[in-house]
């Protein structure tokens, strides 16, 4: 059977699963031409390997705590946090405990000047900055 997805203008219910967590599975919620929403699903000590985007990505964790792995930072992440990321770097997800989050993929085309200006403004707010994962912890 074929997955319906929202159509334009319809409401979607994206309250926390709570107790319907332990059941609940991954869900594409829209898939549109420039834009796909996904509810990612996964249970205590479950993955997504690494793997990469083609467009800017933001993940926002619902349910439970997870992992977002990047080259350069690991973020623990808990009910409302949200990372976004740049199209094509390399990530994971790792359930510390069952969780849910809501991944954007914004699918226009990238906008390679914008990206070169932003990747040298962000080295410019971390000066002498060390190479390789870091954990970040909720401030």
């Amino acid at each position: 059977m074929a997955q319906s997805h929202a159509a334009s203008g319809e409401l979607i219910n994206l309250q926390p699963l709570g107790e319907a967590l332990a059941q609940a599975r991954t869900t594409a919620l829209i898939k549109a031409a420039q834009l796909e929403l996904i509810r990612v699903v996964l249970h205590a000590g479950k993955h997504l390997r690494w793997h990469s985007a083609p467009g800017e990505i933001t993940v926002l964790c619902t349910d439970g705590q997870i992992e977002l792995s990047t080259p350069t930072a690991v973020h623990r992440m808990s009910p409302g946090q949200l990372v976004h990321l740049r199209a094509g770097v390399e990530h994971a997800l790792l359930a510390v405990v069952d969780a849910a989050a809501l991944v954007t993929i914004c699918l226009c085309k990238p906008d390679p000047q914008a990206d070169q200006a932003e990747q040298a403004e962000h080295a410019e707010q971390r000066p002498g900055a060390q190479p390789g994962p870091q954990t970040l912890s909720p401030g």
